[in-house]
This record gives C-alpha cells, structure tokens and sequence, in this order.
C-alpha cells in the first residue's frame, strides 16, 4: 500500500499558471477521495526561481490547495532551486516518518530523469510507482500496480549532469554533529604511514543511527552511495589521502586477502600493499578494522575481523601475505585494532562461544549461560602473537596508559561510534584506513 505520494511540478512552466494550479487540484482530489481508506503523507515538489521566496511558490499554489482539509496536516510544498534539493528534502521528510512505499505522480517527460535521481538518492529499500501527471482520476491509481513502466536510458551526459547536480548539492550541506574526528596511533610512524580510524561525527547523514560520518551503503540501509561517497570525500580531505586510490577490502567475514596489483577476489576482508600513495580501509561496527604496518620494508595492510573472521585468523593471513609478498619480517609488524565492540557487551551463543573458549578461556565470561560474553579483541591478539608477533608490537585495549587508547567499545560511546550490536539493522559504519606516504 501506498504510504506516500510526490506531486513533481518542478519543470512546469511559470507561464502556465492556471494550467498547473487546475493539475494539482485535480489530482488532490482524487488522493482526497482514497485517503478516508489511508491516511496519506503528500509532497508537492516545485521550482524555487533565483531570486524568489518560498513562500511566493507556496502563495502561487495556494488556490489549488485551498478545501483539501483532511489532507492538510500531511501535506507539505517543497520549493528549492534544483531537483536533486526538493528530493533529498523530500527524502528527509519520508525518514522521519520511516515512509518507503512511494508513488511518484509527474509529467511523463520527466519520468525518466526522475529515476535518475531516484537511483542515486535512495536504495532498495525504497519502493517506487510511477504514474502521469495529465492521468489522474481514480482511486485505482493510487494502488501499487505489477505493471512498470519501460525505462528508457537517457544520455550519458545528462545522466552525468544529474549526477554533477547531486555531488554539488550534497557538497553544499553542513556537517552535522561536530567536526570530523580522526583518530590515530602512537604505534604506527607518521613519516611513513597516513592512517587512522573515523569517528561518527563530521559526515552528513542526518538518520539518527547512521548519523553523521557513515561510510558505507547497503540495500537494506536508507543512506545511499552519493552520501556516503561525499561523507568520504570529506574524510579524505581531512585526513589527506587521495580518493581515487582508495581501496575497501569487500566483506565476506572470512580470511581471504587481497594482494594490491593482483587479481582481485570477489570478496575478502584483508587488503596489503606496498604501493605508495595507495589508501587501504576496512569497515567495523563493532567488528575490528585491523591495521597493519611494516616499517622496515614499507609495506601495509588492513583487515575486518569480525567474531567470524576471527576465528578463521584473517589477521594473520593478513600478516602472512606482507611477509609472502613483500618479504616482511614477522618481527617488524605493527598491528593496531581500531573501535570496536568490547568483551563488556558482545554476547554470542554458546556454541559459538566454545569456538573463543578453545583458544584461551579468557576469552569469554560466563561461559556456561546460553550467550557468553565474547572478547574478540584478545582473541584476535592471542592468535597474532601465537603467529609471532610481537606483544609490544599490538595496540589494542590492553595498553597500560589508557590516554593512548583508541580501542574504544562501540556499543558503549553512541556519540563517538557507530554499532550493530547497539542498533540495529540500519547502523551506521566507521573504518579504519593506512597508506604509505610518498
């Protein structure tokens, strides 16, 4: 059912004013006629013209606004000067509301732009119906239909005119929650390497549990990839790294590694290289973004282990490819784990917990209730040293002087960090990222 309705006027021409006021009645009264059944949030999406005021579009759409009571409260006119605005505004409004059923009532000239927009400024889950502007008359319409409509490809270059319009838009927005916060080793030499692991805050996602700096996007997540694309590009002017060398290991919870220069796996979760200028990250949210960084023979690495990936030692494989590839030795490793869920919260049931249990009962607290609480970051330490590393060489949240720690819980600090244990589905992502400078 729809749970929403967006009236596209946006390219309507000022000059046909009756023309538009008599369009938008029309199709209010019929949305009036349905919504005794449901109630209807609905969106009216204009052109705001340079140098006009919001409330002059509104004043202009006034008359055809006018005796629609019943759909007053949940009826909104959204005037800005670019299409890519009046959505994303739009966007906000249906978040609030937590509203993903849409149906997208425009001319039909504008149909296939409008999925352009759509493509870029939200994800599956959304859904969208489309119908004509001039064809609204039935209560019928307003039901999602099986029927869809063909897609036409529209030009390269408008599609990248779409696409330089949004990148502009997003740019143009503040930051929300404080400045962008970085923070860094002691462990790690900053004349060699640039690294460090994202905090939440600096970025411009405005869903509270993906809120500010999110750096990852999902089907099944309401922030969509030109979000998280500008929420890098402003991580990557801070920190000072060049983002069209930015690589992000592909999560697979497992312990396959991808060597840079080679042939790349479908998926993996620990990246190495020993390329200068080259950015290696890897995700957490409450999994540890592992760093690794040799300086001795100048090469680096990143690595997600999550509890599974844990267990499989994709540290280690991540250790074992530097020292394969890049003839590193086992002795000059540096290996850091970033934010990430601490043995204080994270529960796993028992049997997974036997797993952590075989490798040093430490490892878990209370063990004999159905879901112990699970230490995967001495987990994780005990198999990098039991593959030789060195203990003085691991930062983790064992460090004595806790002024130097960045081994913080996620699910305990919501204002700094971003957890899946802590908040669900839609949760948020920091990562951890090195290079080696030039």
């Amino acid at each position: 059912m729809v749970e929403a309705i967006l009236i596209d006027l946006f390219s309507l021409p000022t000059n046909s004013q009756n023309n538009i006021q008599r369009l938008l009645h029309n199709t209010l009264e019929t949305i009036e006629k349905c919504s005794s059944i449901h109630t209807l949030c609905v969106y009216v999406m204009c052109c705001q013209r340079q140098g006009s005021e919001r409330k002059g579009e509104q004043e202009f759409l006034l008359p055809a606004l006018r005796g629609f009571q019943s759909l007053k409260r949940k009826l909104e006119v959204v005037c800005a000067q670019t299409t890519a605005a009046a959505l994303y505004t739009i966007k906000q409004r249906l978040d609030e509301k937590d509203l993903s059923i849409i149906k997208v009532i425009l001319p039909n000239l504008r149909k296939d732009l409008m999925k352009v927009y759509i493509d870029h400024l939200f994800t599956a889950v959304y859904q969208f119906e489309f119908e004509d502007l001039q064809v609204v008359s039935d209560c019928e319409n307003l039901q999602i239909s099986e029927h869809q409509h063909e897609r036409q490809t529209l030009p390269s270059q408008d599609v990248a005119l779409i696409q330089s319009e949004i990148q502009m838009y997003l740019e143009s927005l503040p930051s929300l929650k404080g400045e962008l916060t970085i923070l860094r080793s002691s462990l790690i030499p900053d004349d060699i390497f640039l690294h460090g692991f994202t905090t939440r805050t600096g970025g411009i996602s405005y869903i509270p549990t993906l809120s500010s700096c999110n750096l990852f996007s999902s089907s099944k997540r309401r922030d969509p990839q030109a979000v998280v694309k500008e929420n890098l590009r402003r991580l990557a002017n801070a920190a000072g790294f060049n983002l069209e060398a930015f690589h992000r290991v592909k999560v697979d919870h497992a312990n396959a590694v991808c060597i840079m220069g080679k042939s790349e796996p479908d998926n993996y979760d620990g990246i190495v290289t020993n390329q200068k200028g080259v950015t290696l990250a890897a995700p957490g949210a409450d999994c540890i973004p592992v760093l690794f960084a040799d300086p001795v023979r100048r090469a680096c690495g990143a690595a997600h282990s999550g509890w599974k990936g844990t267990l499989l030692g994709v540290s280690m494989a991540t250790v074992n490819a530097m020292v394969s590839e890049y003839g590193c030795n086992l002795k000059d490793i540096l290996v850091v784990l970033g934010p990430s869920v601490g043995p204080c919260c994270y529960k796993l049931p028992h049997e997974s917990a036997k797993e952590f249990h075989r490798i040093d009962p430490k490892c878990v607290r209370l063990f004999d209730s159905a879901s112990p609480y699970i230490d995967i970051r001495r987990a994780t330490r005990i198999l990098l040293e039991r593959g030789g590393i060195l203990p003085k060489n691991i930062q983790d949240d064992s460090i004595t002087d806790q002024n130097l720690n960045i081994t913080f819980c996620t699910a305990c600090h919501p204002d700094k960090f971003y957890s899946h244990f802590r908040d669900g589905t839609n949760f948020g992502t920091q990562i951890g990222f090195i290079s080696i400078k030039d």
